[in-house]
């Protein structure tokens, strides 16, 4: 027993299907399903009923994840003290982060974190966000930035800041000339939306329904700048991100509009394991990242009013 196939039997229970697990894992299916086998084998028992609609977990399945979970969490431990006791007394900060926000967030944030702890290293992973929060959770990563609601037993964190949507529309689209759109006019429109997976589509989605709001069929993008780069060619409208229409961003060929409803925003916020013993570093980070958030968004309603 060892601890990827300790790691292969959480993401499992978290997950009830062995393709999505494995994905989890960056592992292969195949892979993944020999070492539960070899799980079960070496443990004598039945981890996990394979039902027609999914994986129940057996009494014995239950125990063991538990189990699974507290020892993963003591080397999650183990690690954050061996980094805060690393050659020259230097900490080490894995930071995770989801694709949407990342690339408009982190160049403002990291020079700062840097500046102001200097004898802290720190890392960064850009995962989707349920990669990510499995990752914390198994303590691959110290610390996470999603959008909430984040509800896991064994994290804590707090929010950081909330990001309006804007809608994006080609210049010579009827709303390009107005301010604001009022979310009825939303209803005639097809939003073009990223690939399964990411959190902003998912969100998008929930908008769709509540307003009425058809998605682009034909269409699947892989990136914020995909979906960009479709505005501006003139083939639909989307929701961007407020941090994403900041600076460069921002092109002569589509508009970014206000909504009227307050509905349309993301709330984001840092999460990290609640037995982490560097607490006092994470608090720090969440000041840090809500304070260049902040910036970043009133200097971008500045530069959007002149």
């Amino acid at each position: 027993m060892n601890l990827r196939e300790l790691e292969y039997l959480v993401a499992l229970a978290d997950q009830r299907n062995f393709h999505r697990a494995a994905e989890v894992c960056r592992a292969s299916q195949p892979t993944l399903s020999a070492q539960i086998r070899k799980l079960e084998k070496e443990l004598g028992v039945r981890l996990f009923e394979r039902a027609p609609r999914g994986l129940i977990l057996t009494q014995a399945g239950e125990a063991a994840v538990r189990r699974a979970r507290a020892i993963l969490d003591e080397v999650a431990q183990l690690r954050d003290e061996a980094a805060r006791h690393c050659a020259g007394g230097t900490r080490r900060l894995h930071l995770g982060v989801f694709p949407t926000l990342g690339p408009y967030l982190l160049p403002h944030v990291v020079p700062r974190f840097m500046r102001s702890f200097p004898s802290t290293e720190i890392l960064l992973t850009e995962e989707k966000s349920s990669i990510l929060l499995r990752r914390l959770v198994d303590g691959q990563i110290d610390a996470v930035l999603l959008a909430l609601p984040v509800e896991d037993p064994h994290l804590t964190g707090r929010k950081l800041f909330s990001e309006p949507l804007r809608l994006a529309v080609p210049c010579g689209h009827e709303l390009a000339g107005r301010a604001q759109a009022p979310a009825d006019a939303l209803s005639s429109q097809q939003l073009m939306l990223l690939e399964e997976g990411h959190c902003l589509r998912d969100q998008a989605l929930a908008l769709c329904r509540r307003y009425g709001v058809r998605e682009y069929d034909d269409f699947r993008g892989t990136s914020l700048e995909t979906l960009r780069q479709m505005v501006i060619a003139g083939m639909g409208v989307t929701l961007l991100p407020q941090l994403a229409c900041v600076g460069a961003a921002v092109s002569s060929d589509m508009a970014l509009l206000h909504l009227e409803s307050g509905d349309f925003r993301r709330d984001i916020g840092l999460f990290w394991r609640k037995t982490s013993g560097a607490t006092d570093l994470m608090e720090s980070l969440a000041e840090l990242i809500a304070t260049v958030a902040g910036e970043l968004m009133a200097s971008s309603e500045q530069s959007r009013s002149h």
